[in-house]
């Protein structure tokens, strides 16, 4: 019903407001220093995830090619080899996503940089990646159901099933190095249209 549409979204928006306060800024600033290092350096940037982390990192890709970042989404058919000096963007809640893992060591191979963005700080991806922004997310799946019976026993895990905390966190994180990334670049949104899409599927 309704309701339950509005208790997830207003549950939602409280638990990223706290993930918010819990990001490491030195990590945040590390990021942004590797983003733009790319940029500067003319790098190839290729992100990957699995399901809906997938469909976050495909996002934050759109985005920085708005911005004029040579990026690629790892799987599609224009996506070129990853070299040295180049940066993958693992995005994986768990961090122990075998596809992302494998895709992460063959980049590592190469010598390219890797950021793994994840709630795991020793997971696999995490212990393979050059470096890491670590984005809270659910950690288990409470065994009570009911959302007030929760509340009451103090259990605050989200609302959302699966991995949808994190997903949702990951999405407005990289949104938030978006315009972090406008600002350092001096970039306005009028910058961001003229790379936008002008062809379209009607």
């Amino acid at each position: 019903m309704a309701e339950d549409v509005k208790k997830c979204m207003v549950n939602l928006a409280e638990y990223i407001t706290k993930i918010a306060e819990e990001i490491d800024p030195e990590s945040v600033n590390r990021f942004l220093k590797i983003l733009t290092a790319a940029l500067a350096n003319k790098r190839k940037i290729l992100v990957v995830g699995a399901g809906r982390s997938g469909l976050v990192a495909k996002a934050f890709a759109m985005r920085l090619m708005h911005l004029g970042f040579n990026v690629y989404v790892v799987g599609e058919t224009i996506t070129p080899s990853i070299g040295e000096g180049d940066v993958l963007i693992a995005v994986s809640g768990s961090g122990s996503t075998q596809v992302v893992i494998s895709v992460a060591s063959a980049a590592k191979s190469v010598k390219a940089t890797v950021v793994a963005i994840t709630s795991f700080e020793d997971s696999p991806l995490a212990k393979m990646s050059d470096h890491v922004v670590k984005i809270p997310g659910r950690t288990k799946i409470a065994a009570e159901t009911d959302y007030f019976a929760r509340q009451v026993l103090g259990i605050y895990e989200p609302i959302a099933p699966l991995g949808t905390l994190f997903e949702d966190a990951a999405l407005l994180f990289f949104d938030g190095v978006i315009v972090a990334l406008m600002n350092i670049l001096g970039l306005e949104e009028k910058d961001l249209k003229e790379k936008h899409a002008n062809i379209e599927f009607v």
